[in-house]
């Protein structure tokens, strides 16, 4: 029921487009645009949707969040603010963004099957997708890495900032004192933060999102 309203309330905030073409994916582009592809046949032929987010939007847009594009064979076909909900044919194409990327790009069919659309080969996206292909024991192992890189400082960061928390008078009257049993260095805080991010944007690359580590990660 949750899914549902907000899928609907995002549809809400789709507004129609101006016709204009699909620019070609630049080689200096990887780290400021994301495009994702989703052909559909059915019996009207081949229909080829495609997504457009440029993720510097976000600094000018009001709400901090960005746009999402939907293009039509080619065309400038709808826009939306993030998160986006297009109504497409046989479904809804859903897209969602963090501070290090996209967490969602996917096709839910109306029996409610999910499908994540393909990066453009030329974004980091795809290429990252193409090291999953090639070398897929690399990308198991990049992943893994990734991985590591965001629990080792949740459960090093995490004793440090409730003990800041229990320094704020009021929580110090009701509930005393804590001590963090890990005491790190300002440099080595520094560096578990950056390791952090750079996985998270790892994983971005994936569309791998976990609401608890790389809400972390962003200082959420």
């Amino acid at each position: 029921m949750l899914k549902e309203w907000q899928r609907r309330r995002a549809a809400r905030r789709v507004e129609p487009g101006n016709g204009k073409p699909l620019k070609p994916f630049r080689w200096w582009q990887p780290l400021s645009r994301v495009v994702f592809h989703l052909p559909l046949r059915g019996d009207g032929g081949r229909t080829d949707y495609a997504v457009e987010v440029r993720y510097a939007q976000r600094f000018f847009s009001e709400d901090g969040k960005g746009r999402a594009h939907l293009y039509l064979d080619g065309r400038h076909h709808a826009e939306s603010g993030l998160p986006a909900a297009f109504p497409v044919r046989g479904g809804t194409i859903e897209v969602a963004l963090t501070p290090f990327g996209l967490k969602r790009c996917h096709y839910v069919t109306g029996g409610g099957a999910e499908h994540q659309l393909v990066p453009d080969r030329r974004s980091a996206e795809g290429r990252r997708a193409r090291l999953d292909r090639e070398h897929p024991v690399l990308s198991r192992g990049i992943g893994l890495c990734s991985l590591v890189l965001l629990v080792v400082p949740a459960l090093l960061l995490v004793p440090q900032l409730i003990e800041v928390a229990f320094q704020v008078p009021p929580v110090t009257e009701r509930f005393g004192t804590f001590t963090s049993p890990v005491q790190l260095p300002l440099w080595l805080n520094i560096a578990l933060t950056l390791g952090a991010s750079a996985a998270s944007t790892e994983r971005a690359l994936r569309l791998r999102y976990n609401w608890l580590l790389d809400s972390a990660a962003q200082g959420e």
